[in-house]
């Protein structure tokens, strides 16, 4: 007899006649409660660890408990991490005042954080990284060595925007660029001149926006952007500045505030929706075959619990006989010992056929299992009254084919 090293649910010792003969704890199947990886996906769990742990190893604290309690205090893991970049005349700075309002972030440039030195750079922006309202960078990092000394310090975005636009359209839409001394708001004499007279009187032209200046700062941005780009692969988006600035800061605000794919492990749970005739068994077959999902179609499992003669399916049967629809307590009952077994728990599910109303969805939502993707399959009038006709009426639950 030998003792295995799991914990109290493996019941402390297996003997050589149990049910799995002589198989030890590496090689036993883990019985994982299905509302377990729930919470973890449901909370982040994985991500609030992985990024603890990245903090932790960024800033070394000499008392990492109380540097971690400090940093779950500030909650700021999901406030927005933005830079914004693009040649001279591009707009960024509109982009981002305007953003910096929407989302109530912090808006940091090289002149409000006091000098262009690298050091002085990186310590301001330090500053404000851990700042519960989030920060938006404005033209930062200008150089390859600044965002790998950005990156060095754990300063790292989100979302990466880059305006983009012809030099030529960038240099005459310089010639026309007006500042009001008083807000620093950007207009320009042809797109977005003020109608008030008095802010119209205080503009004043910014120095650098002659046609030979401008062209020496575009040539100055591509030598050093073309460099800066491979520091961001997973979270760039490039954006055409030459439409209109409404068009162009809807689609940053669009991607500011989407959410990136995970690394975290989960399970897939996918319910199908559609009408009678859809395609979602084949579609159900499909991905269950490409990720290794089990296949669960809630008619089918009625049939089964009929055919192996269990009590459930006693109960199932007068049902069937009378071609009338099986009560939701019985199918709920059939749906929630499936969902709940140890194949379903650890590789996931594919549903169809269930739930067919809102209270059924609730009653699925009660039992803990939420599908983490839905997808509902639309489809002509025409052509479902065509497959129904193939098919002949249609069948109480528990029959359809779809």
């Amino acid at each position: 007899m030998t003792r295995r090293r799991g914990g109290p649910s493996d019941g402390g010792l297996q003997g050589a006649g149990a049910p799995h003969g002589g198989m030890d704890a590496t090689t036993a199947p883990h019985r994982i409660p299905p509302e377990m990886p729930q919470y973890g996906e449901a909370n982040h769990i994985f991500e609030l660890m992985q990024n603890m742990l990245e903090q932790l190893l960024i800033h070394q604290p000499k008392d990492p408990i109380l540097f971690m309690i400090s940093h779950l205090q500030r909650d700021n893991n999901n406030v927005p991490k933005i830079v914004i970049l693009g040649p001279p005349a591009s707009g960024k700075t509109t982009i981002a005042m305007w953003l910096c309002k929407h989302l109530n972030s912090n808006l940091l440039t090289v002149e409000n954080l006091i000098a262009r030195e690298l050091s002085s750079l990186a310590a301001g922006a330090r500053r404000h990284y851990q700042d519960v309202t989030g920060w938006i960078l404005d033209g930062i990092p200008e150089t390859r060595e600044q965002a790998l000394m950005i990156q060095t310090l754990g300063i790292t975005p989100r979302h990466v925007i880059v305006l983009s636009s012809p030099d030529t359209v960038l240099i005459e839409r310089n010639l026309g660029k007006r500042i009001d001394p008083q807000t620093g708001e950007i207009y320009h004499t042809t797109f977005d001149w003020p109608p008030e007279a008095e802010i119209q009187n205080r503009l004043v032209v910014p120095e650098g926006i002659s046609e030979l200046e401008t062209a020496r700062k575009l040539l100055e941005y591509h030598r050093n952007i073309i460099r800066i780009l491979p520091a961001y692969p997973k979270v760039l988006k490039v954006i055409s500045a030459d439409q209109p600035c409404m068009d162009v800061f809807y689609q940053a605000l669009t991607y500011a505030q989407t959410s990136h794919r995970s690394n975290a492990p989960f399970t897939p749970r996918v319910l199908l929706c559609g009408p009678v005739g859809s395609g979602r068994r084949l579609q159900a077959a499909l991905l269950a075959q490409k990720y290794g999902l089990v296949n669960v179609h809630c008619g089918q499992l009625l049939k089964e619990a009929v055919a192996d003669k269990s009590k459930v399916g006693e109960l199932i049967q007068p049902y069937f006989q009378k071609k009338m629809a099986v009560p939701d307590s019985i199918i709920m009952k059939v749906l929630d010992q499936r969902l709940s077994q140890q194949d379903s728990v650890q590789k996931g599910w594919v549903l169809h056929g269930f739930p067919r109303d809102l209270d059924q969805a609730h009653m699925l939502h009660s039992l803990g299992h939420q599908p983490s993707r839905s997808s509902q399959r639309p489809q002509k009038a025409g052509f479902f009254c065509k497959r129904h006709l193939a098919w002949g009426s249609l069948r109480p639950h528990g029959t359809d084919q779809a």
